[in-house]
């Protein structure tokens, strides 16, 4: 892979955290992707939220390039595909033709969410609540007992880093070797920091791999910083 990843285990199994947020399973050739949240842009529109409509275009061609980068034969993508149950309805055409293209380029494998609790209808695929793969267990959310080989997404997580003399705040995995929760790869994806209790009881310690802007860094203990109290709140309502 590219020096822009960053590789480390998951229940013994390789993993490679890609530069756009998406996770790869070399041993498996498996491409994972969480919480695109596909037409989030047009459900805050119709509640007079008004942000530029283009949010699943972006997202879809961001997975594109992915795809034609790597060429995994499996893609698993970890709920909240969708961001309502009408999102796949407002889809436009072309992107929900670019969508399908890539649905059948692999095998696909829709694991449901919270947002999405129903599977889609135009796109091709499998549908499960949680899937079982050698020493990984693929499902939505997280759990809050322990969980080892599990990969959730869910809680879109961000790290708060000091590099250097500054802070920054990015989207991150985050893992302890046995479990990882990744980040959110939509758009329009809000974040929620790493040092929140809603991760207390999955980690007790963790490593963010956090997504810079030319490569994946991970951090650990003293770099990570809590957010503001008023910066949490903003991305709960955004997430």
């Amino acid at each position: 892979m590219k020096a822009e990843t960053s590789e480390f285990c998951v229940n013994g199994e390789r993993l490679v955290a890609l530069l756009s947020g998406a996770l790869f399973w070399p041993a498996k050739n498996t491409l994972i992707v969480s919480d695109l949240h596909f037409e989030k842009g047009s459900n805050f529109g119709a509640r007079g939220v008004l942000l530029p409509p283009y949010d699943t275009r972006t997202t879809i061609r961001r997975l594109a390039v992915i795809m034609a980068e790597i060429k995994p034969e499996r893609v698993i993508s970890l709920g909240d595909a969708f961001h309502d149950r009408g999102a796949e309805a407002r889809m436009d055409e072309d992107d929900a033709d670019a969508l399908a293209i890539m649905t059948g380029a692999a095998e696909w494998v829709w694991i449901l969410g919270n947002h999405d609790p129903e599977p889609p209808v135009r796109f091709a695929g499998a549908v499960a609540e949680e899937m079982q793969s050698g020493a990984l267990l693929f499902r939505h959310e997280p759990q809050p007992v322990p969980q080892p080989g599990e990969i959730a997404g869910h809680l879109h997580p961000v790290a708060r880093v000091k590099a250097e003399t500054r802070l920054i705040r990015r989207r991150c995995f985050a893992t302890d070797g046995e479990r990882l929760v990744m980040p959110a790869f939509g758009a329009y994806s809000g974040g929620l920091n790493v040092l929140d209790d809603a991760f207390a009881p999955i980690f007790t310690r963790v490593t963010c791999h956090v997504l810079g802007g030319t490569g994946v860094y991970p951090f650990t203990g003293a770099a990570l910083v809590a957010d503001p109290p008023n910066a949490v709140r903003i991305d709960r309502a955004a997430g």
